[in-house]
């Protein structure tokens, strides 16, 4: 069998599967009579693309603000897939003719996607590029296209303890506020501590909103993390970082615990040692994803004498094109700096959707961030996403869809 496995020629399959699509799309879509209407409930809850517009836009903070989505119903779109909380939408713009996407946490409930309403709250990013075109040109009426919800962040009876402790930093709050009103909704049923960390007071998004909901629901309780030393507490807060210590102080000593974390690349890099202490079953540490990965040279495992800049050479869908970059970005970045529109959702290799084959070449990819099948690691597939350049690539990637 392994013999027979090594004589295929890998690059067949793409062939096989682009064939297959056009079958598909030759297919009249057609519903055979007399189904049970499972197929559309698929489709209504996994639409390919949702056709949205804004309706109200929520300034948070100086460099935060939150969007309304409604139905778009001009453009095909008359109701929206609901969702588990802690679920994310891509989204999809084109900035200077060059279509990218990017994920954000819905901060909305359940409850509010079957009226027809999501909320994505979206902060400045240093030197970002979709963050800073969003804040600068959504207004009311914008008309806008996104994903079905997507992502595995949300709570899993089957596999979380009853009893979690979120931690959350910056606008890293946004799916567990989803998770707390779908607590007091009635459509979650778990104990959420969240251990909320912030700069001071002042940096805290949605202060009245947490504190209302903690007031209405015994299931869910907020704990401010303020990190300033200067910064005043005093009932509801602790001052300091979120240390091993502090999680101890707030979770059950007697019964299972989850941890959810979501929130900057710097916090991720400070809880993950600080869990590592509490030798926590690895199925209780959830991690919201990343998002996009920068400076990969931080890493204690990224390899010496990487040169400054390297050179892609990638096909898609039959044509070639060598493009160049530096080597502190990632494929995908490269990729889009160059022109080249590859296929992209999750942007911190979750989802798989850039799934691509390296030809040739050497690639770094952060460990916690690998998340490939043995079956890719073996015949030599990538995410473009969270690969990073050691030396010059060939690359064959998906036309973006």
């Amino acid at each position: 069998m392994e013999s027979l496995l090594k004589s295929f020629n890998k690059r067949d399959f793409i062939s096989v599967v682009a064939n297959r699509q056009k079958r598909f799309a030759a297919a009249d879509g057609s519903v055979p009579a007399g189904t049970d209407g499972s197929r559309e409930l698929a489709r209504a809850l996994h639409p390919k693309a949702q056709y949205v517009k804004v309706a109200a836009v929520t300034e948070r903070a100086p460099d935060v603000k939150s969007f309304t989505l409604v139905p778009d119903p001009s453009r095909g779109t008359t109701a929206l897939a609901w969702f588990g909380a802690g679920k994310y939408l891509t989204v999809f713009v084109t900035i200077n003719g060059m279509p990218v996407t990017r994920a954000y946490s819905i901060s909305s409930s359940p409850k509010a996607s079957l009226e027809g309403k999501y909320e994505l709250t979206i902060k400045l990013v240093d030197g970002g590029l979709v963050s800073r075109y969003i804040l600068d040109n959504w207004q009311v009426g914008t008309e806008v296209t996104v994903s079905a919800p997507e992502g595995n962040f949300e709570y899993q009876p089957l596999r979380d303890a009853k009893n979690v402790i979120g931690l959350a930093g910056g606008s890293g709050i946004t799916p567990f506020l989803s998770m707390a009103q779908a607590i007091a909704d009635g459509d979650e049923d778990f104990e959420l501590t969240l251990l909320y960390g912030s700069r001071n007071k002042d940096n805290i998004l949605f202060f009245d909103e947490l504190a209302a909901l903690e007031k209405a629901c015994p299931k869910f309780r907020v704990v401010h993390v303020l990190s300033d030393k200067d910064a005043k507490a005093g009932k509801g807060f602790e001052k300091g970082f979120l240390t091993a210590e502090l999680i101890q102080k707030y979770a059950p000593a007697d019964a299972p615990y989850s941890v959810f974390l979501c929130g900057p690349q710097q916090m991720y890099e400070f809880v993950d040692k600080e869990l590592a202490k509490l030798d926590l079953e690895r199925k209780f540490i959830r991690h919201e994803m990343f998002g996009e990965f920068h400076n990969p040279a931080s890493q204690p495992d990224y390899p010496a004498g990487v040169p400054e800049t390297v050179k892609i050479t990638v096909t898609q869908a039959g044509e070639k094109k060598t493009v160049e970059g530096s080597s502190n970005d990632s494929v995908l970045q490269i990729l889009e700096k160059n022109g080249v529109a590859a296929p992209a959702r999750c942007r911190s290799g979750e989802c798989g959707f850039c799934h691509s084959l390296l030809i040739s070449g050497k690639i770094y990819t952060p460990p916690h961030m690998d998340y490939r099948r043995m079956a890719d690691l073996q015949f030599g597939f990538i995410h473009p996403c969270c690969s990073f350049p050691l030396t010059d690539l060939e690359i064959d990637v998906p036309p973006a869809k």
